[in-house]
C-alpha cells in the first residue's frame, strides 16, 4: 500500500474527526492522551495528521513538540493550524531522529495504517529514553476486526455483537465512507505485543474504555453495542 489513499483523502479526516467534529476524540482520545502526556516535557507525535495531539501535548506543557507524518496534506494543515509544535514529513519506520531523543511517544490510531510494524516499533523504542513512556491507541483489534459488528437477527430473533476473523493478519483497503478507500491493516493484539517486547518496550497500563455518550447518542444500534469498546490503549515504558 502507499500513501495515495490518504493524500487524496486526507480531507476526510479532518473534517470528520478533528477540531471538536468527533465525540471519541473530545469525550475520550484526548483526555486519555492528556492524562497520561502529562509531565512529558519532549514529545513525539507519530502520524500526527493534521496534529491535534501535538497540540494537546504543547497546551499541556510540553517544551518540545514534533508531529510526524508521511502525508503532505495533513501536515500542510497542521502548520495552517497553528499553535507551537514542529512538524515534518517521516514514514514511521525510518524517524529521523537520534537515539533517547524523546520523553514520550504517542500514535494514535496509526498503527493500523502501517505495513512495517517491526520496524516502526523498534524506532519508536530506539528514539525514547531511559524512562520513556510510549502511549498507544489502536482500534481494537479483537473487537473491531474486519467483518465485526452489530449483528440483530431477526428470524432468530438475536442480537449480538459479531467478531471477524481475528487471528488472520489483513492488509485492505476499507471503504470509510462512500469513495473514500483508506489502507488498513488489522492485526492480533498479540502481534504489537511481542513487537513492543522486542523492541523494548513494556506494557505497564492498558484501558479499553467503554464508548463515550457522544458516540452512542449517533444512532440506536452504538446504544445497543454500549458495553463493546471501540478503544483499546496502552501504555508501555522503556525501562
Amino acid at each position: 500500500m502507499t500513501e495515495r489513499e490518504w493524500e487524496t483523502h486526507a480531507s476526510w479526516w479532518q473534517e470528520g474527526f478533528t477540531e471538536g467534529a468527533d465525540p471519541e476524540y473530545e469525550e475520550q482520545i484526548l483526555p486519555l492522551a492528556a492524562a497520561h502526556l502529562a509531565g512529558a516535557t519532549r514529545v513525539l507525535d507519530v502520524g500526527c495528521g493534521e496534529g491535534q495531539v501535538s497540540r494537546l501535548a504543547a497546551g499541556i506543557g510540553a517544551e518540545r513538540v514534533v508531529g510526524v507524518d508521511p502525508t503532505w496534506a495533513q501536515l500542510t494543515v497542521a502548520r495552517d493550524r497553528g499553535g507551537s509544535p514542529v512538524y515534518g514529513q517521516a514514514d514511521a519506520a525510518a524517524l529521523p531522529f537520534a537515539d533517547a531523543s524523546f520523553d514520550a511517544v504517542v500514535a494514535c490510531l496509526v498503527f493500523e495504517h502501517i505495513d512495517a510494524v517491526d520496524e516502526a516499533l523498534a524506532e519508536v523504542g530506539r528514539v525514547l529514553n531511559k524512562g520513556g513512556r510510549f502511549l498507544f491507541f489502536l482500534n481494537h483489534p479483537l473487537l473491531q476486526t474486519p467483518g465485526s459488528g452489530w449483528i440483530d437477527d431477526r428470524i432468530l430473533e438475536e442480537q449480538y455483537w459479531r467478531i471477524g476473523p481475528y487471528l488472520v493478519e489483513d492488509r485492505s483497503l476499507e471503504e470509510v465512507e462512500k469513495d473514500v478507500l483508506i489502507p488498513f491493516v488489522h492485526r492480533p493484539l498479540s502481534r504489537y505485543v511481542n513487537a513492543m517486547a522486542a523492541a523494548g518496550l513494556f506494557i505497564e497500563r492498558m484501558e479499553e474504555p467503554a464508548p463515550p455518550p457522544g458516540f452512542l447518542e449517533r444512532a440506536e444500534e452504538y446504544r445497543e453495542a454500549a458495553t463493546i469498546p471501540r478503544l483499546l490503549f496502552l501504555r508501555a515504558v522503556k525501562p
